[in-house]
């Protein structure tokens, strides 16, 4: 097989795995004449950074062979599709030959399991190696890890790496047990455990010798060498939306375990898309794609806003977000109570939880009431939405003349599409 057939095949074989946005890596570049590639900066747009940027990735399988028989994947052992396979040269030269035609600024490889755990983590490690031993690569470098390889195999790939990922699937023992019964959950977590000591103990080094560095006399030398990353844009994973029954609150609790536990920098989530051949103990048809944008939007709220995972979606909502409404909107809807907030007097947590603030807006709020009353107006300087946020909040030249009317506030809502896209 040719290396332009390969390259079809295991680049749409890796389509299916979400947890490929950059973010949070060392800073590092070719500009002194030294290398080449960077990790920062513009290209043909694959992935989007938490501040906005387009980062361009290179996002391939190594191989699509796999021996598991995981049911909700495309490229099971017992799936009927085309396979193939790369050499650890030829994804080497792919980055390299895209990276200098412009078109991407970084690599996330996978790969299906061949002959064991430890030989297909050796296999994908052995690609970063060259790439940034050999070639001097400094661009964004993804690696999807392999949960029962052998530890110091993780560690050498941390090395190499900017992230790390490894898929935890479905959020619940059973459900991994009865669709996936080769992957264990304690091996999963405890690769997780793994990673997170390594890229604790790496930030801790370079802590104590930023330290020893201030101390020093000037044009003294540092006592020792600056410590080197490991993974220094820290760990991800992923969960499958919708291949079991699994609800919604279970789900979040699941990610906020996984924050807490591991420190994790994402939890990515994908809605099931049918596969051919599929399993009868899989849905016919995939979840509305709302629901994983929901999802996103509850895991951000998580994450920024101080929102506890079981106020998000509990046994008492049904165990499930709306699809209608935004969760924060949701939230707001459930506790009347609560509002209308005093924008000039209340607390930055209770600011955030306003439908139509977001952090950066209530940072600003903060900032412009110790000057002045706030007004209407400066929520228009602001640019949110003020027909969202005026039904919720008390201004100086405002108060809401009831409490927010639910139909009023699910009619302001923008409806979003609840049919799953494309992945083409």
């Amino acid at each position: 097989m040719n290396l332009q057939d390969k390259l079809a095949i295991l680049a749409d074989a890796a389509k299916y795995d979400a947890s490929c946005a950059s973010s949070g890596g060392v800073k590092r570049d070719s500009t002194q004449g030294r290398g080449l590639g960077s990790n920062e900066g513009m290209g043909i747009c694959h992935s989007y950074a938490p501040d906005g940027r387009c980062i361009s990735l290179l996002k391939i399988l190594l191989t699509n062979f796999c021996q598991y028989d995981c049911l909700y994947c495309v490229n099971r052992v017992s799936s009927n599709v085309p396979r193939a396979r790369f050499a650890v040269d030829e994804v080497v030269q792919l980055t390299l030959d895209f990276y200098r035609r412009n078109c991407i600024e970084g690599l996330f490889l996978s790969s299906g399991i061949i002959r064991s755990p430890d030989y297909t983590m050796e296999q994908v490690v052995e690609v970063a190696r060259r790439l940034r031993e050999e070639h001097d690569f400094r661009g964004y470098i993804h690696l999807k890890t392999i949960p029962d390889a052998a530890p110091e195999l993780l560690e050498r790939a941390g090395r190499y790496a900017d992230r790390l990922s490894i898929n935890i699937e479905l959020p619940t023992e059973q459900s991994l047990g009865s669709l996936a019964p080769e992957k264990d959950v304690a091996a999963i977590k405890r690769s997780m455990a793994r990673l997170r000591v390594h890229i604790d103990d790496a930030k801790a080094e370079a802590q104590d010798a930023r330290r020893v560095s201030i101390v020093s006399m000037p044009k003294a030398r540092p006592a020792r060498a600056p410590a080197k990353s490991f993974a220094a844009a820290g760990q991800s994973t992923q969960m499958i939306v919708g291949a079991d029954a699994t609800d919604d609150a279970t789900i979040l609790s699941t990610s906020a375990q996984l924050y807490g536990a591991y420190r994790l920098k994402r939890v990515y989530y994908s809605a099931f898309s049918p596969i051919p051949d599929a399993s009868s103990s899989l849905p016919l048809q995939a979840p509305p794609l709302v629901r994983e944008h929901r999802l996103y939007q509850a895991d951000w709220l998580m994450r920024f806003y101080g929102f506890a995972a079981d106020e998000i979606a509990s046994e008492r909502t049904g165990g499930m977000l709306r699809l209608e409404v935004d969760p924060k909107l949701a939230w707001a809807l459930a506790h009347p109570e609560r509002f209308p907030v005093d924008l000039n007097r209340a607390p930055r947590e209770l600011l955030l939880r306003v439908p139509g603030l977001g952090v950066k807006a209530v940072d600003r709020l903060l900032l412009a009431r110790r000057v002045r009353r706030v007004r209407s107006e400066d929520l228009k300087r602001l640019h949110v939405p003020v027909q969202k946020v005026l039904p919720f909040v008390l201004l100086a030249d405002h108060r809401p003349s009831r409490a927010p009317d639910v139909a009023e506030a699910v009619a302001r809502a923008i409806p979003l599409p609840v049919q799953q896209a494309s992945l083409f």
